[in-house]
């Protein structure tokens, strides 16, 4: 029995992050059987999986939203509890010594009147008499890393990635949470303008970020003429996973305590889960653009949820005709033909199975063209024998030792840019229990290295993969000038990011 081998300090563990033995035992029976792979049938592509808008239906579906939208309480997610510790990976390397980062270093420094931190930045060189357009001196470029990332100076390298300066406006910039509120009050207030935001955040920035978010507030408020209601969460200590050594035995750390890992961006679930909203836009902290190229991002988000919101109204007809026995055969025929056009793969036809493929929480996922950007895509899958289903596919979910699940993942036509507008409420108005729609047999084992011993760690099923795989899930392709991520420092020099 797994208790017997825990004793009372790891008991107690269990306890403060109030996952139950049951839990454990689970996530350790995961590390002994393994997750089996994603059986992928083919990619999504226009046509078939995925919509592609004509003008007239960008329209069409952009006046559906502002038509539909007082019908529906709406917010805005953002999962922001990532630190800037990946984009200043390359400042960091070289302060610590490793010169093979030195050429993108000096990029960054000759590139510093393109950030919008470049005051601070360049007036420190002035006061330090170094010349950041030619310096190649290490000791030199090591003062100006050491300014933007350390303590002593901007501390850019300890901040959330949502807290550094993206965007240049002349005489002000905005960090990627003021480009949130700001986004946020252009496509998703409601009639009352009332702009309803909730970020996930890390516990010790909380504090930080409300103090940013808080003194702009007045600011866009005035500008955009909206009130803002405002809330955080944190990644629940309960979601997280314990580690286990290379014999899959849970892991000691050197203070004898269990070691316990986050369990990825599909732990947020359960902050989704808690907000009281039909309609929820998802988008990832990092991906804004600045607003000279805001236009086509707007329109792309009004129209995703004005589609999903037609959508929603016949699916909500539907159901309340059928709870009501008023579905007469030939509209139960209209039903199963619409259930059939969302990619719904129906084996049973009866008005039992279709009330129940039609009750669900429903995703409408934004989706770029492949530009050989790493990471998700949209691909049928075979989800259980004989059915098949819509589903974000990642790398690590397939099996890529079988040459044509191989095949069939490199030729997907599209990306996952994690843009999405979701329903999370019924036809009568009440909230899933998104936690009855997870995959749970979609989790991943990664290895890592901690007090330089290999040790094995576990996530849940991602967000928007497994932990959404029993959502009715629609894909819409949306213009690549929708997706503008910034994972390096690099990146904010790319026109999406810069003020020309």
């Amino acid at each position: 029995m797994v208790q017997d081998k825990l004793d009372t300090q790891d008991i107690s563990l269990l306890e403060e992050k109030n996952i139950s033995l049951d839990a454990f035992t689970k996530q350790l029976e995961n590390f002994q059987k393994g997750f089996p792979k994603i059986s992928l049938v083919k990619p999504a592509t226009i046509g078939d999986g995925i919509v592609q808008f004509d003008d007239l239906q960008l329209t069409e579906n952009t006046a559906s939203y502002e038509r539909l939208k007082k019908e529906y309480h709406t917010s805005k997610f953002v999962p922001a509890s990532g630190a800037a510790t990946r984009m200043f990976k390359a400042l960091f390397n070289y302060s610590n010594g490793d010169l093979s980062s030195q050429a993108e270093v000096v990029e960054v420094i000759r590139s510093i009147a393109k950030f919008s931190f470049k005051k601070e930045v360049i007036a420190f060189c002035q006061a330090h008499q170094i010349d950041y357009e030619t310096t190649e001196d290490a000791d030199e470029l090591k003062k100006v890393v050491d300014f933007i990332i350390g303590a002593e100076g901007l501390h850019y390298g300890s901040l959330p990635k949502g807290m550094i300066p993206f965007h240049d406006y002349d005489d002000f910039f905005r960090t990627a949470f003021e480009e949130h509120l700001v986004e946020g009050a252009l496509y998703s207030r409601d009639t009352d303008k009332k702009v309803k935001l909730h970020f996930t955040v890390a516990p010790q920035h909380k504090e930080k970020i409300n103090a940013l978010i808080q003194s702009s507030v007045p600011r866009f408020e005035k500008m955009y003429d909206v009130l803002y209601e405002i809330d955080y969460s944190i990644q629940e200590p309960s979601t997280d996973t314990v580690a286990v050594d290379m014999e899959n035995q849970p892991f000691k750390q050197k203070d004898g305590k269990l070691l316990f890992r986050p369990g990825g961006h599909g732990a947020l679930l359960q902050n989704l889960n808690g907000l009281q909203s039909d309609i929820v836009f998802i988008k990832n902290i990092d991906n804004v653009v600045h607003d000279r190229l805001k236009d086509d991002t707007l329109t792309y988000k009004k129209a995703l949820a004005g589609y999903l919101m037609g959508i929603r109204e016949k699916i909500d007809h539907y159901l309340t005709m059928i709870e009501n026995a008023k579905l007469a055969d030939s509209e139960f025929n209209e039903a199963i033909a619409f259930a059939e056009s969302l990619g719904i793969d129906l084996k049973d036809k009866s008005r039992e199975a279709l009330f129940d493929e039609l009750n669900r929480p429903i995703r409408v996922c934004g989706m770029v063209k492949n530009e050989g950007e790493p990471g998700g895509g949209p691909f049928w899958v075979e989800d259980k024998p004989n059915h098949q289903s819509l589903q974000i596919v990642e790398g690590s979910q397939i099996d890529k030792g079988n040459a044509t699940q191989k095949d069939i993942f490199n030729h997907s036509t599209h990306f996952n840019p994690v843009d999405l507008v979701c329903s999370i409420t019924d036809y009568k108005r009440q909230a899933f229990d998104l936690e009855n729609y997870r995959d749970d047999s979609t989790g991943f084992i990664t290895l890592k290295s901690v007090e330089g011993k290999d040790v094995k760690a576990q996530e849940l099923p991602g967000l928007w993969n497994g932990s959404m795989a029993y959502w009715i899930t629609l894909f819409v392709e949306v213009p690549l000038i929708t997706f503008n991520p910034v994972k390096t420092l690099k990146d904010l020099l790319r026109d999406a990011h810069q003020n020309k």
